[in-house]
């Protein structure tokens, strides 16, 4: 009985560093607030009046919170990749305009 004891706990203690790695934890923190600041500049941008069309919009809006932008892509993209940074800035346009077209009562489809 001890000898499973112990192989148990080895086995356990062995397997526990594969599942959570603090550094992950740390990484998704720092995404979770970098999302949650772009889509809160985002928001607040949409509901400046403007004459535009939503799309010229939701493009001057999303300008406006490119710094909040550069700060998710840094946080997604360790590696570098471009195609990543080209989807996260897309992403905030497309977002842009779906609060431009909340902000105005008007339905995205």
């Amino acid at each position: 009985m001890r000898n499973v004891l112990l192989v148990l706990v080895f086995f356990l203690g062995a397997c526990e560093r594969s599942f959570i790695r603090v550094e992950d934890l740390g990484r998704k923190v720092q995404m979770e607030k970098a999302y949650e600041a772009r889509d809160t500049c985002l928001a607040r941008n949409a509901a400046a009046d403007g004459a535009t069309d939503p799309p010229t919009l939701a493009h001057a809006v999303a300008l406006a919170c490119a710094a909040e932008t550069d700060k998710l892509v840094q946080a997604l993209n360790t590696d570098g990749d471009a195609r990543v940074t080209l989807n996260v800035r897309e992403d905030s346009e497309f977002r842009a305009l779906h609060y431009v077209m909340k902000a105005r009562g008007q339905a995205m489809y």
